[in-house]
């Protein structure tokens, strides 16, 4: 994985007359608002589209072609990872960025998975997407500085199973541990013993450090 930043130099061979051609993909229109007039003064990008969830991420990609689709991870209806995965099961060749406020490593592990060349962060958008842009472009993937320290810190846990990231997410919704053995039709005991490993391999305190590390990681969501 290739970590860029603005110092780093990618040579372009894109002019006016053949701008990148870019679709931003939020469903909050300031976010929407700011990429276009970031684009709007660099002649050799182009936004050629906007989509405010998932499925219209599909349909336009479809419609549109871009070169580059600028993808939001959480919003109603279809996800971001979602709409990701369907893009690139139909186009292998789509070059996908996640913009986005999380920065856990787990987050951005599925979405790499899913299919994204790079993974930044909102509060860099301006420092860093139109020079990220045209890396994808020219073939480069990419992290935020804040996601790679936080993947080469966890890169040897233990990660979680299915049934501990279930139990983490009622954890997290305030559950008690015999609400969820009753939620999933398990034992109260079960339950303690998939907590007790929850809340080892998270290195966490108690039940809400764990969750709280849960979300910051991008292990659950609400």
């Amino acid at each position: 994985m290739v970590e860029f930043g603005l110092r780093d130099r990618v040579e372009w061979i894109v002019t006016s007359d053949n701008p990148i051609r870019i679709r931003a993909v939020d469903d909050h229109p300031l976010i929407r608002q700011g990429i276009a007039g970031l684009i709007s003064v660099h002649p050799d990008l182009s936004l050629v589209a906007e989509a405010t969830n998932g499925r219209d991420a599909i349909q336009q990609f479809r419609a549109h072609r871009p070169d580059i689709t600028l993808m939001d991870i959480q919003m109603p209806g279809m996800s971001g990872l979602d709409a990701i995965s369907a893009i690139r099961g139909e186009f292998r060749d789509a070059r996908i960025i996640v913009l986005t406020t999380y920065a856990g490593d787990v987050q951005a592990l599925r979405a790499m998975k899913a299919g994204a060349q790079a993974y930044l962060l909102k509060d860099t958008l301006h420092r860093e997407l139109l020079d990220l842009i045209r890396a994808v472009h020219a073939g480069k993937k990419a992290l935020s500085p804040e996601v790679s320290y936080q993947l080469a810190e966890h890169v040897s846990d233990d990660p979680l199973t299915a049934a501990e990231v279930r139990v983490l997410r009622l954890i997290a919704d305030g559950n008690s541990n015999k609400e969820i053995a009753s939620r999933l039709s398990l034992s109260e005991e079960t339950v303690k013993g998939q907590v007790r490993s929850i809340l080892s391999k998270l290195q966490a305190k108690d039940r809400t450090h764990a969750a709280m590390l849960g979300l910051k990681r991008g292990i659950i969501n609400l």
